[in-house]
């Protein structure tokens, strides 16, 4: 079987850059204009991805100074989006961590089934002392224990979208039956963490689970995805890095019993397009020349867990910081970002420069060809099954990218021309619907 490039388009207000909102063309209160996110999603779904995302997390991101703060809720959103749109598929993140499994699984299965068999979880565990201070805790959960949570809540989310059986419904007026409560399975569980008791308020969806994300890359985020993923979200920089990633995750998901084609790897990428070679740097520096770097100085101190005032924008990165497994927060995110300022022997100002289109993502100025050619490279040489796109600029970037890299992408025989029969998001990933773990049939006995 041929395989099939997978895109996703990650949605980020007025584009991935930090800087964007500041050129001409963006609107400082995009993050908030329905209109604006809509428009997004029929441009992504002229292209044909597969999805879109949003992210989240339970706080205030950054100060107020340096870019467009806070968003709409993103399940909220999706719903809105789910009535304009007609094949892409719609992810959402939402914490393990500052949910309850109950409200979290019906509102999900809502959104799967308003929008036709489209709903996706970016599942995380969300970290960061900010976030927990919101829930009434003094700091944030250790790494390990937020992951044994998430597997836990995780756990309960399946019972109760499997709570149902796809036949519940009877509906017969003559007989005065709507439904068969001998088809309905309270999930009655008592963990750790959650004590969950009756069944689910919603019917089984038509995915009968939504597509579940991960975006951890860490040890304990690996170890999460193999067991539990069917598509991951990553920040790799280089090709041989991402190849190694790849390889190891597909190792994990098979070692977990789990078939390694039904978890796709999708590394971010933060292209920036131009007619010309020269063009696409002169935008890209554009970008740069719009940051404000006390700014990053102060997210970067805070991401590598420093002191303020430690960071000296035209010196390097301290030689004593701490490792990895010191680190309660984003662990993968903290090495990638040491180890290509060591790699680049960068300064804080041009790490910050680095940085500030992506966050870590690969980011790429060129022109429509040098993107595809990345693109293919990666694709075919072992890196990716497909890539989250995440345009430096919006709604421009992400237009672009949809009329100039798309078609060369479909000419080269990687990406669909059009969308074809309606299909569940599932379907669209190559995924199988997940059985009802209630009708799993008994062990034979012997």
């Amino acid at each position: 079987m041929t395989r099939t490039l997978h895109l996703n388009a990650f949605l980020m207000n007025t584009g991935h850059h930090e800087a964007s909102w500041r050129l001409p063309e963006s609107d400082p209160y995009a993050h908030v204009d329905l209109r604006h996110h809509v428009e997004l999603a029929r441009i992504a779904e002229r292209g044909t991805f597969d999805s879109l995302f949003l992210a989240d997390g339970p706080q205030l991101w950054s100060n107020l100074a340096q870019r467009p703060a806070g968003a709409l809720e993103p399940l909220t959103l999706l719903t809105a989006l789910a009535t304009a749109t007609e094949h892409i598929g719609l992810i959402a993140t939402a914490s393990t961590s500052y949910n309850s499994p109950y409200n979290l699984a019906r509102t999900f299965a809502s959104l799967d089934i308003i929008s036709g068999g489209r709903a996706g979880w970016n599942i995380v565990t969300t970290a960061g002392a900010e976030a927990a201070r919101n829930f009434g805790l003094d700091a944030e959960p250790a790494h390990a224990v937020r992951y044994a949570r998430a597997a836990e809540f995780l756990d309960v989310a399946r019972k109760l979208w499997d709570s149902w059986e796809d036949d519940a419904i009877v509906a017969d007026k003559a007989a005065g039956v709507w439904g068969d409560d001998s088809k309905i399975h309270p999930p009655r569980h008592q963990g750790t963490y959650f004590s969950v008791a009756g069944a689910l308020n919603v019917p089984r969806t038509p995915q009968g689970h939504p597509l579940l994300v991960q975006a951890g890359s860490s040890e304990d985020g690996k170890a999460f995805a193999a067991r539990h993923a069917e598509a991951v979200f990553t920040a790799q920089q280089t090709l041989a890095g991402a190849q190694d990633f790849y390889a190891d995750l597909k190792s994990r998901t098979r070692r977990a019993g789990r078939d390694p084609e039904h978890i796709k790897v999708l590394p971010g990428i933060v292209p920036v397009l131009g007619s010309t070679e020269a063009k696409a740097r002169a935008a890209e520096q554009l970008l740069e020349d719009h940051i404000v770097y006390e700014h990053g100085v102060d997210r970067l101190e805070r991401l590598l867990q420093l002191p303020p005032g430690t960071l000296v924008l035209d010196e390097r990165l301290p030689a004593d910081l701490p490792p990895e497994s010191a680190v309660e927060g984003a662990k993968s995110r903290y090495t990638l970002v040491v180890e290509l300022a060591r790699r680049e022997r960068l300064t804080v100002r041009e790490l910050i420069a680095r940085l500030g289109g992506g966050r870590g993502h690969l980011t790429f100025a060129g022109t429509p060809e040098q993107v595809a050619d990345q693109i293919e490279t990666w694709f075919t040489q072992g890196a990716a099954d497909g890539f989250n796109i995440m345009p430096a600029v919006l709604p421009s970037g992400l237009d672009a990218f949809v009329e100039h890299v798309v078609p060369l992408l479909r000419a080269r025989g990687l990406f669909r021309r059009e969308y074809g029969p309606r299909q569940t998001l599932r379907e669209r990933y190559g995924l199988p619907r997940p059985a009802n773990q209630y009708l799993t049939p008994a062990p034979a006995l012997v």
